[in-house]
């Protein structure tokens, strides 16, 4: 079994804070400080230069790809880390469309991070090749996937409202139509168990600076299956994805398998603090944090539900459709979310209505969820939110 007292104890926590938005940005490890500065003082400073061979850091996109992978269920050396999450999307969409070049449509759905629409968007006119974004309602994918579709881009679960797809079952419909599957794994890696290998999936993609931790701007990830490592081509034909960058050839030759997803220079204190982080994962049984991910969000919607009735629950009552997030629809949300936070309870807003608690079993406790409701309950019942400082709105909900 999972010890969640000691991987609470592996996290520095603020005190006085309930802190709900781990699936925004998870807090920070406490040995990250360290091999940070240990990073920062005995490899940059004393080996500078040479730290790339000394070191290993040019190894480290893989070294920890693979930790990830162990996470979302990838095969070894499937997973390269590097750039951001929307670099990632990316370059997995282009590689999959150049791999399915006699069909015109990405098939997304409403739910979907704006992020990778747009993407996908640019994409196309890049391109200029006909290419249509087709984009409908969650519930409307399965049916949505004809011998159109190029490739299926979907976000496992919903950032708005924590709903889960079911990756097993819409990748083998794609795969019966044709098409090809990208999966965004933003809120579910760390969050709950993901087997891409065992669904099928062609491609996945996830940022790390959430449920795993690894601070703000943490570098992402990309899967790719073992089946198209050699085949998909990389649009972002960077010079770390070369067969052979050192040569410093004039032209490019893709890297062998998922090395030519690589682009730019990694970023070596960045994948610092994210090795760290992942050291958390080393005791931590995928099963037990669900289970415990789920018991979570029962208490917590129960107690909501039963004293706060202007609230109205936007995730999906089934747990087993639900991510390892809650969210309620309210229509002053933004101000109602600062009143909490003034009071240390940390969520956020997502527009229009929607107020937003990552449920993280790693440091989160049902102490945490019942304080966290009856501040929450405080906040709504007396109006709280009813303040023009709640109602100031800054660069980031």
């Amino acid at each position: 079994m999972t010890d969640f007292e000691a991987t609470r104890a592996m996290f520095h926590l603020p005190e006085g804070v309930i802190y709900l938005d781990g699936n925004s940005l998870g807090p920070l490890p406490r040995a990250a400080t360290a091999r940070m500065a240990r990073t920062m003082q005995d490899e940059w400073g004393e080996m500078l230069i040479t730290g790339w061979n000394r070191a290993g850091w040019m190894a480290q996109p893989r070294a920890l790809g693979d930790r990830i992978g162990r996470l979302i269920g990838a095969e070894p050396g499937t997973v390269v880390l590097g750039d951001t999450l929307s670099v990632k999307v990316y370059q997995a969409l282009a590689a999959a469309l150049d791999m399915r070049p006699g069909r015109r449509v990405i098939l997304s759905d409403s739910g979907n991070f704006p992020s990778d629409l747009y993407m996908a968007e640019g994409l196309i006119r890049a391109l200029d090749r006909g290419l249509e974004l087709r984009v409908v309602a969650p519930e409307e994918v399965a049916d949505a996937i004809t011998e159109e579709v190029a490739v299926t881009l979907l976000t496992e679960v919903d950032y708005r409202t924590g709903r889960l797809h079911d990756m097993a079952d819409l990748t083998a419909r794609a795969h019966a139509a044709g098409a090809l599957t990208i999966w965004d794994l933003a809120h579910s890696a760390g969050a709950l168990p993901v087997d891409v290998a065992g669904a099928g999936a062609d491609f996945a993609v996830g940022c790390t600076y959430k449920y795993l931790n690894g601070g703000p701007g943490a570098p992402a990830f990309i899967h790719v299956a073992p089946r198209h490592a050699d085949a998909a081509f990389p649009a972002l034909s960077g010079w770390l994805g070369h067969d052979a960058p050192f040569d410093f050839e004039p032209a490019y030759r893709p890297g062998a398998g998922v090395e030519r997803m690589r682009v730019g220079t990694p970023p070596v204190l960045a994948m610092a603090a994210l090795d760290a982080a992942l050291d958390v994962w080393d005791g931590v049984d995928m099963a037990d944090l669900r289970a415990r991910s789920i018991a979570l969000s029962e208490i917590f919607i129960e107690g909501v539900e039963a004293a706060c009735p202007m609230l109205t629950l936007a995730s999906p009552r089934d747990p087993a459709i639900r991510g390892s997030q809650v969210s309620f629809r309210f229509a002053e949300g933004y101000a109602a979310m600062q009143a909490l936070i003034a009071r240390g309870v940390i969520g956020d807003f997502r527009a229009p209505d929607i107020m937003r608690f990552g449920l993280t079993p790693l440091y989160t406790g049902e102490r945490d969820v019942r304080a966290a409701i009856r501040i929450l309950t405080e906040v709504m019942q007396q109006r709280l939110w009813n303040d023009p400082a709640c109602r100031a709105r800054h660069a980031v909900t």
